[in-house]
């Protein structure tokens, strides 16, 4: 069976920058760089729901919306073009209905300001107008394990995403990973103390100076 990120696991991983966990976890689940939130401050905390559907169709991510649960992230693989317009504040709309929390998509989306003035999160390769059809032929899946950059996301695994980008992790080391990134955060924090004191990065780590 497998395992369930719990919601109090999921509001503590929530108050961890994605670089911190994903430091903290040994440097894995880094997702590309180029997945970027569409508007400043935006931050994507939930679990993971896998989304596949051929290149300028969106039918699969309305499917998607449909059957999603609350606090899932729309992970989504729209295959090798993506310059249209996937989503929009039709769906923003519904997927804020349904308590879906966000979405990350390897395409571009439309509809900036609707989004962001409704507070839906959204990480993608950018913004276009390009419309997008409904290929009712197409294939696709749903809640299937999908590949994102290097990192295979399975259904129920935490997104976790903020300014600086996005990592993937595990659902079954969801909890070990909250557990090291806050003896990180620590650590970071009494290192940032010491160099308010005067010692340098070189000598804190030992680094040699050549």
């Amino acid at each position: 069976m497998t395992e369930t990120i719990s919601d109090d696991i999921l509001r503590a991983a929530s108050k961890i920058s994605a670089a911190t966990m994903h430091e903290a976890m040994g440097k894995i689940g880094f997702l590309p760089s180029h997945l970027k939130p569409i508007s400043p401050g935006m931050k994507i905390c939930g679990r993971a729901f896998p989304v596949k559907g051929p290149s300028g169709c969106n039918l699969w991510l309305h499917r998607a919306i449909a059957i999603a649960e609350p606090d899932d992230v729309l992970v989504v693989d729209v295959g090798d073009d993506p310059d249209y317009g996937y989503w929009g504040d039709i769906m923003g709309t519904g997927a804020i209905a349904r308590g879906i929390t966000g979405l990350v998509i390897n395409g571009c989306v439309r509809d900036q300001t609707e989004l962001k003035e409704m507070m839906f999160p959204v990480f993608a390769v950018g913004l276009s107008i390009r419309g997008t059809e409904k290929i009712f032929e197409g294939l696709g899946s749903l809640g299937q394990p999908i590949t994102v950059g290097q990192v295979k996301i399975n259904h129920g695994d935490l997104i976790l995403g903020d300014d600086d980008g996005l990592v993937s992790i595990p659902a079954d080391k969801v909890e070990s990973g909250i557990e090291k990134s806050i003896e990180r955060e620590n650590k970071e924090e009494a290192t940032k103390k010491r160099l308010r004191e005067g010692e340098t990065t070189m000598g804190i780590y030992g680094w040699p100076e050549k």
